[in-house]
């Protein structure tokens, strides 16, 4: 009876070790959790990215830019999400910024997520090779300590906390493919297209049931703020993470991230009126605050983290925007994909401007309920079309760097990984 007993316990410990390195294995372990927000903000006068007709730097600052971290720790894996009110990153940036966060904090790089919110108010970061000045050298090397800093500061505050996920809705995006008089599809507004309206919030809450931070995402460009700008600004971003920040009494982080919007403005701009900026940001912002208000934060749940690299067939800038234009191959190009699932979310990162029915595809094919894409997510590879958007024309496939086929292979290899989960 004892040889057997011991041969059964011998085989029920290796079946469990066995299944705890599954990547999928999700069992509940406590949860810590820390966030931290660091003033981006450039102290001199620099390039400004995302219009390329803005040819001189920025003559002041209307509101602040941000970073703000989210670290996690189960016991067993550590992660990080970064938001920052800026345009994007390079790869080569953001493998340079994760390494430096796993030696200070030892979260493995490739459990970083480094997310832009994409907007277009701020200063260059070089993702789209614009010329260096000695002001911007200087702040993108202060910029890259900064980062840094906020992850170890997060890392470093952790404390026992929960996680959960509410959705809203805000109409204050819409679709930018619209049809032009002069033929073809140009930047405009087309109420008949497709558009996410949905906004995603995460809540943790610390074991006192205080809020410790939010995470919040929504399809749209940061583009209320158009090229006539040359004030320093965190655009619809920056005033709703004000407006949802003023109904927490404590002062939390509060990153806002893309969602699949590489074909979806905001309903005003671009231009130079910042009443419009902060309307969009009052709409979202009230729509965040009732959200979070309602979520139930109960579960600490595990961390899971899956990262994957690929390349892609790639292609030349078309000669126009017009239908059905002549498209000729190009050098390919590298999709990095991101997945990070805490609890009952799971985070899937694009490395690119994905258009929002990809998105939207992703979310409904997910095996995982609460699945929430982060676009400009851990690197940059251009616009990321349908099919369908290339014989049409327009700008996105215009400027994409990728080949029709594009769209198939994000959609399979992100739900392949969330299988995985």
């Amino acid at each position: 009876m004892s040889q057997r007993y011991l041969l059964f316990s011998c085989l029920f410990a290796a079946s469990f070790l066995l299944l705890e390195t599954h990547p999928g294995y999700c069992q509940k372990r406590s949860l810590t959790a820390g966030a931290a927000a660091v003033n981006i903000t450039p102290s001199a006068p620099v390039p400004m990215s995302g219009y390329a007709a803005r040819g001189l730097p920025s003559t002041g600052v209307h509101d602040s830019l941000w970073v703000r971290a989210f670290a996690f720790d189960d016991g067993k894996t550590k992660a990080c999400i970064i938001q920052a009110d800026l345009i994007g990153f390079s790869f080569e940036f953001v493998d340079e910024i994760s390494g430096e966060i796993e030696k200070k904090t030892g979260i493995p790089k490739e459990n970083v997520l480094l997310a832009a919110a994409h907007n277009h108010g701020a200063p260059s970061t070089r993702v789209y090779g614009e010329e260096p000045t000695d002001n911007l050298n200087t702040y993108i090397n202060d910029l890259k300590l900064k980062l840094i800093d906020a992850a170890v500061r997060a890392y470093n505050g952790r404390v026992e906390a929960s996680i959960g996920i509410g959705k809203g809705k805000c109409t204050m995006n819409i679709n930018r493919r619209a049809r032009h008089a002069e033929g073809g599809i140009w930047l405009g507004r087309n109420p008949d297209g497709l558009c996410d309206h949905d906004v995603e919030v995460a809540r943790i809450d610390d074991k006192k049931g205080n809020t410790i931070g939010l995470l919040v995402n929504w399809p749209c460009h940061a583009t209320v703020g158009g090229q006539q700008n040359s004030l320093i600004t965190g655009d619809w971003p920056g005033s709703a993470a004000r407006y949802v920040d003023k109904h927490f009494k404590s002062g939390i982080p509060v990153g806002i991230t893309a969602g699949a919007s590489g074909d979806i403005n905001p309903i005003y701009g671009p231009g130079n009126d910042f009443n419009e900026i902060n309307a969009v940001g009052l709409v979202l912002g009230e729509e965040i605050v009732s959200v979070a208000q309602k979520i139930s934060v109960k579960e600490p749940g595990s961390i899971v983290c899956l990262r994957e690299e690929i390349e892609v067939p790639g292609k030349e800038r078309s000669a126009s925007r017009m239908p059905n234009e002549k498209i000729v191959p190009g050098p390919p190009v590298k999709l990095r994909f991101s997945i990070l699932k805490i609890g009952p979310i799971v985070y899937a990162g694009i490395s690119g401007e994905v258009m929002t029915s990809i998105g939207m595809k992703i979310k409904e094919q997910s095996p995982i309920k609460n699945t929430v894409v982060v676009t400009h997510c851990n690197g940059s590879s251009g616009y990321l079309c349908t099919d369908a958007a290339y014989p049409e024309g327009g700008y996105e496939p215009m400027v994409s760097r990728t080949m029709p086929g594009v769209e198939k292979i994000i959609v399979d290899h992100v739900i392949a990984l969330l299988k995985k989960i």
